[in-house]
């Protein structure tokens, strides 16, 4: 005949477990009240730049190019955030989002005859109206950075620029 052993097991009655449970909430009540606390997820702070490119002529594309310090100078550097927006005669308004606040230089042109390109003659000199930050007149050469620079902060910026016809104030002086 075999003989089963019979393995003991612990047992807690239902009064045990309530009592055990209302002990726990007791003690939970007695260190306070919790406080929920909301976990704020930092989102990068960003610039709107409105730019406002007046004394634009009929017809066309504008093109602007945003530049940083490193980029500015250098035709063949790509700018930091660019547009190409149809011309509006007389104001054509250029919006930029999600920027990264910092010290920019804006460099825009109107492409008349929407050629991808500054038309020059050629001595160099452009054709097509074009426009600095700041509203810097060039000098045979691109005006500097220091005479183009902004502060873009974080929020909403505008900026108001005025085209440049080349050949004209080449002719007037």
């Amino acid at each position: 005949m075999k003989v089963m052993e019979a393995v003991r097991r612990p047992y807690i009655g239902v009064a045990r477990l309530i009592a055990l449970a209302v002990a726990m909430l007791s003690l939970a009540s007695l260190a306070g009240p919790v406080q929920a606390q909301a976990v704020v997820v930092s989102q990068p702070a960003t610039a709107t730049l409105t730019v406002h490119v007046q004394n634009v002529a009929e017809g066309g594309t504008v093109r602007l190019g945003l530049y940083d310090r490193a980029g500015y100078p250098d035709d063949n550097s790509k700018p930091v955030a660019s547009a190409d927006v149809k011309a509006v005669a007389g104001e054509t308004v250029v919006v930029l989002r999600d920027l990264p606040p910092g010290v920019y230089a804006i460099e825009t042109y109107q492409d008349v005859n929407d050629n991808d390109q500054m038309d020059t003659t050629w001595l160099g000199l452009p054709l097509e109206p074009y426009g600095f930050s700041r509203d810097a007149h060039p000098v045979l050469s691109k005006p500097s950075f220091s005479k183009v620079k902004f502060t873009l902060v974080t929020g909403e910026q505008s900026q108001i620029l005025h085209l440049q016809n080349g050949v004209s104030l080449v002719a007037s002086k």
